[in-house]
């Protein structure tokens, strides 16, 4: 025959709630706390602010939950594939049935939370171009007015201003106070930007500034509303924090960045005894090159005023005004020459003229004959006709004849 079955007590049997309810507790009480180090994955985070995401590695997965107080002061921003350290406390979500871990704290994994949140801002602001050496603005050489973002009891402000004091003086510095570690420093250096951003008359630079401290210590410096005020200040900015170590994104996004606050005050102000330094140097050199140039040109002048020209100007007057009679005589001989061989040379030609004249042959017996009217001669019969009126020049006068016929042979 079949064993009979046992039939539970039923004081002994449990609801679900119940169950869930002994779980909670178990794990309440064996797990108050515990390390865990897995890639995140399905990470979401709703409008709520809380962070919900799995926790998984090669052979396992657990869900995970960061309430929203505790993700407020995560600095690395989170997403899936990223491998991280939690802490916290295991918990049974009854709903479901099923366990989860509420964390309490969370580190990436191999590296640093602040480090790993340093260098995802720093990607990201730098990719917006905040960080371009383009963008950067010169300082100027002599400013008069300067703004100091900075606690007003810290020892950066102390060394600026012994700095900038023994540099340059009759300067006006205008501290704008803010905390510079801390919560809620950021938001203080923000309003300090910003408020002298707006100071009347405008302040000619910039200074943000604290002195050395640890990651944790210059934070405030990383974060983005920091790194934009800065980058969006209408002023030029300088930036001198912590030592010289110390790189702080405050730092990149500054038009200048100084080692320390006393650097700071070295770059923002010149050195008055460098500049007197300088100009002596320069005055020397004036006086030497102005010394060099006048001994130049008193030489020249010495040169030129020994000239027989200026010694003795009437005598260069004298010696042209001699030199011009001469040409005047010479002119004059020659002139006379030409005009006698000219002369002689127009009666030449005039006696050949003469003797090649027609009229030359008149005083011999001979005439000319033209028609009246013309002054073409006539040498041939031929060319008469009876009735013409013919002009015959003699010698002496002319006569007017009418041909009656004519004889061409």
């Amino acid at each position: 025959m079949p064993a009979a079955r046992q039939q539970p007590d039923p004081n002994e049997i449990l609801s679900v709630t119940q169950l869930s309810a002994r779980l909670k507790g178990v794990m309440e009480e064996n797990f108050p706390s515990v390390w865990v180090a897995g890639e995140i994955s399905n990470y979401s985070q709703p409008q709520s602010g809380h962070c919900y995401f799995t926790l998984k590695d090669d052979g396992a997965q657990l869900r995970a939950v960061m309430w929203r107080n505790t993700a407020a002061r995560l600095k690395l921003a989170l997403h899936d594939g990223i491998e991280v350290v939690c802490r916290g406390r295991l918990d049974l979500y009854p709903p479901r049935g099923s366990y989860q871990l509420v964390v309490d704290e969370l580190q990436p994994k191999g590296m640093g939370a602040l480090e790993l949140a340093l260098r995802q801002r720093r990607d990201k602001l730098a990719a917006e171009g905040l960080f371009d050496s383009a963008r950067k603005r010169r300082l100027p050489t002599f400013p008069r007015r300067i703004g100091v973002v900075t606690s007003p009891t810290g020892a950066a402000i102390r060394d600026f201003l012994q700095v900038m004091h023994r540099r340059w003086r009759g300067v006006e510095v205008l501290v704008f106070p803010a905390r510079v570690q801390g919560d809620g420093a950021a938001e203080e250096i923000v309003a300090g930007i910003r408020a002298a951003n707006k100071v009347q008359p405008k302040i000619d630079v910039l200074v943000v500034t604290r002195g050395g401290g640890s990651l944790e210590d210059l934070w405030c410096f990383n974060e983005e509303a920091v790194v934009r005020a800065i980058a969006a200040s209408k002023i030029p900015t300088i930036s001198g924090i912590g030592h010289e170590i110390d790189v702080t994104l405050a730092d990149l996004a500054a038009d200048v960045r100084a080692l320390t606050p006393s650097e700071a005050a070295e770059r923002v102000v010149p050195s008055a005894a460098d500049l007197n330094d300088a100009l002596r140097s320069l005055e020397h050199r004036l006086r030497t090159a102005l010394t060099t140039r006048a001994a130049h040109y008193r030489h020249r002048l010495d040169a030129i005023a020994s000239r027989p020209s200026l010694s003795r100007p009437l005598e260069a007057i004298h010696l042209r005004s001699r030199r011009l009679d001469e040409l005047a005589l010479r002119l004059r001989a020659a002139s006379q020459t030409l005009l006698r061989d000219r002369r002689g040379a127009v009666e030449t030609m005039a006696a050949k003229l003469e003797t090649l004249s027609p009229l030359g042959v008149l005083g011999r017996g001979y005439s000319l004959t033209f028609r009246q009217g013309e002054s073409k001669l006539i040498t041939s019969a031929a060319k008469l006709k009876p009735g013409q009126r013919l002009v015959t020049r003699f010698q002496q006068g002319t006569a007017v004849s009418i041909v009656e016929s004519t004889d061409d042979q």
